[in-house]
């Protein structure tokens, strides 16, 4: 490995023992050599801080900081800030990588000069996997495809809810003064859809990307666990910080295409957001319809839910939510919620 590699891997680590050996030997076992991993123990309770110093004292690719719990787009600055690559890349420590993953996505920079590469992914549940695909035809995009192909369906795919690319960060690979440009913008303390916030906004810059139409990353989902937990209300406000931001960072005026595209990714969200929070709360309670008619009066949702056609949302439940919060009906909303 030079002094400037290739390719930086920033892996954020946060009690992930169980899992975090598969992971980074998945990294040792790439068949590319030009690259460096950067280890980030963010805090971590557990064993995952000696797993990150034996990997890093047993070969020279890897480093690892240690640093004070702060959260995942905090560990990813702390990791940029030492790494070295001309490209960036980032994994999550209870994921893994295909072994060929980062030699044929480092081919396509070789080939084209791309300032972003994408693959596709396989989300790994417990009782199936499950391929996912971004929408585009693989290969090598301009700006003008770009604007013309991708831009209209980046996050709103036209189907509800399917993304145009994931929003995700650890299937990519960035240019790094590009990464740097948007990494740095997003507020440490939003930690729902953060990706977000740093992803579309380096498509949106880029002056190229590659698609790859492989599923090299290993993603593990939790969904069915997710859709069956209750999550406590203090996540509707965590949506409104990711909302707020996504409208103030999103050059809408430049990119008036994706005004339509956050309408739907606010619904998509909230819709997600309300079936978890609110089965959890006392929905005969005062507080509770008072959060209600907040969300229906927040100017970002407010303004989403009267734009995106109930038609073109997805289940009965949430037709019926959106109903419910375009009209700021909490009778029929508590109904819906408790059958």
């Amino acid at each position: 490995m030079s002094n400037s590699p290739m390719l930086s891997i920033i892996v954020p680590v946060y009690n992930a023992e169980d899992y975090l050996c598969k992971c980074l030997d998945s990294l040792l076992a790439q068949d590319f050599s030009d690259y460096e991993v950067i280890l980030v123990d963010d805090g971590s309770t557990d064993g995952s801080g000696a797993i990150c110093d034996k990997y890093a004292s047993e070969t020279p690719l890897f480093r690892c900081i240690h640093k004070a719990n702060g959260g995942h787009t905090s560990a990813r600055k702390s990791g940029y800030e030492i790494c070295r690559g001309q490209y960036v890349a980032f994994v999550d420590s209870d994921d893994w990588i295909s072994p060929d993953m980062y030699s044929k996505m480092c081919r396509a920079v070789y080939d084209t000069n791309a300032d972003i590469v994408v693959c596709n992914h396989t989300a790994v549940m417990p009782d199936k996997e499950a391929v996912v695909r971004a929408i585009f035809a693989p290969g090598y995009y301009d700006k003008t495809r770009l604007e013309k192909e991708v831009y209209p369906y980046l996050i709103y795919s036209g189907s509800f809810f399917q993304f145009g690319a994931v929003p995700s960060l650890w299937n990519k690979l960035y240019r790094r003064e590009l990464l740097q440009r948007h990494l740095f913008h997003v507020p440490n303390d939003i930690i729902v859809g953060e990706d977000a916030l740093t992803t579309y906004n380096c498509m949106l810059e880029a002056s190229s990307i590659y698609f790859i139409d492989e599923p090299l990353y290993y993603y593990r989902s939790t969904v069915g666990s997710v859709k069956r937990r209750a999550i406590p209300i203090e996540r509707l406000i965590e949506n409104h910080k990711l909302f707020d931001t996504l409208r103030s960072i999103i050059d809408i005026s430049s990119y008036p295409c994706m005004e339509k595209q956050l309408d739907y990714y606010f619904v998509y969200q909230s819709l997600l957001t309300y079936a978890l929070v609110f089965k959890n709360q006392d929905t005969a309670s005062h507080d509770c319809r008072e959060t209600f008619m907040n969300e229906c009066h927040h100017p970002i949702i407010r303004k989403a839910f009267a734009s995106v056609p109930i038609r073109d949302i997805v289940g009965s439940h949430n037709k019926l939510y959106a109903f419910c919060v375009r009209h700021k009906l909490y009778r029929l909303f508590r109904f819906v919620v408790e059958h």
